[in-house]
């Protein structure tokens, strides 16, 4: 067993810092689930749509959390925004394109994109591409759970679970249960 602040072999990275645990994780997300209501009068025309992949099981955790608030259900949906990266050539091997229906419509609906990590905007920018290939939105607004900076688009969140300062040597991991059998957010350096 390794020790967590050495190198990781797997991926040549280190933990430098764990900057959010799960119950940190689960307040931040009840906080945005108040804030995106708040913002958008309500849930009358919202829609909730997750970036795959660590942003589909934050969407889906603030769908839930947003019923509950409301007590009434928000569709929540899958965008995969593969096809539309615009760094396909930097990625390794062709990734395979998978049409996914984000599984509502979006046409004149209040859209609020779901994200883990907000970096340089380009995951943002294709995502939005894909979005609009499925119709046309009322309004689009950009729900992240981490803000790291180094924009290299200008992209905004409207809603932001903690900004965290970064070098660019450094990597933001969220780890989520759904998908990485750990809950934390850590901060890992090269």
């Amino acid at each position: 067993m390794t020790n967590a602040k050495t190198l990781s072999r797997a991926t040549g990275l280190r933990q430098k810092a764990q900057l959010m645990s799960a119950s940190e994780i689960e307040r931040t997300l009840v906080r945005l689930a108040y804030e995106i209501v708040e913002k958008n009068s309500g849930v009358d025309g919202l829609g909730l749509v997750g970036i795959r992949r660590r942003g589909v099981p934050i969407a889906e955790r603030l769908g839930k959390i947003i019923a509950r608030i409301e007590n009434a259900k928000v569709p929540v949906g899958t965008l995969d925004i593969t096809f539309y990266r615009d760094d396909l050539s930097t990625l390794g091997p062709k990734p395979v394109v998978q049409e996914r229906e984000i599984g509502f419509s979006i046409e004149d609906k209040n859209i609020v994109l779901i994200d883990d990590v907000l970096f340089t905007g380009r995951t943002t920018r294709a995502a939005l591409d894909a979005l609009f290939s499925h119709g046309r939105p009322r309004r689009v607004q950009l729900c992240v759970l981490i803000d790291r900076g180094h924009r290299e688009i200008p992209v905004e969140a409207t809603f932001v679970g903690r900004h965290v300062q970064t070098t660019l040597s450094e990597v933001i991991e969220v780890k989520l249960t759904e998908v990485d059998d750990a809950e934390k957010v850590l901060l890992m350096e090269r």
